[in-house]
């Protein structure tokens, strides 16, 4: 192996540790305003570092670079494949960003939900029941005017707070 070709390895292993500087979420080496999400960002030099890096590698082993000629070469070869890399690395980190994602579920989304009872509600205090929110199941203290024995459909009529609820029995059909 070529001095050369570990040298450009060596420059895209760094690549790699700035990339996974990139996803643990630091932004400690964003260039300019940090408002702005401009071409300087982590990802853009993670991305153009290792395509450099390891496009250079290979173009040194591919010519075999020795003199100062070819090894010119195996660099600009680096930089042909780092270009694009960088633009592509921004614009995927970009997109991640800005992806939609629904809105945080509050205890009004609670209000409405159907449930059913796993902790017996006495009448005058709280058992359990595991209601469905963003599709996703959620177990919470429950309250009802009248007892409600475990395995019975319920239908949250009120939000008492962020973990409680008001509930009624569901009428059975069938």
């Amino acid at each position: 192996m070529a001095t050369a070709t570990l040298i450009f390895l060596i420059i895209g292993g760094v690549g790699l540790v700035v990339l996974a500087v990139a996803l643990l979420g630091a932004e400690m080496f964003s260039f300019g305003q940090p408002d702005v999400d401009g071409p300087v960002s982590l990802e853009a030099v993670a991305g153009f570092v290792g395509a450099l890096g390891f496009g250079g590698a290979i173009a040194s082993e591919l010519l075999d670079a020795r003199t100062p000629g070819t090894v010119a070469v195996a660099a600009g070869v680096g930089v042909l494949a780092a270009v694009p890399t960088g633009w592509l690395a921004v614009r995927l980190a970009r997109a991640a960003r800005n992806m939609r994602t629904d809105a945080t579920p509050t205890r009004d989304h609670l209000v409405g939900s159907l449930g059913v009872v796993v902790t017996p509600i006495p009448a005058a205090g709280y058992g359990e029941v595991r209601v469905r929110v963003g599709g996703q199941p959620v177990k919470l203290n429950a309250k009802a005017e009248e007892p409600i024995a475990t395995g019975t459909q319920v239908f949250v009529i009120e939000a008492l707070s962020d973990t409680s609820v008001l509930v009624e029995a569901t009428p059975h059909v069938g």
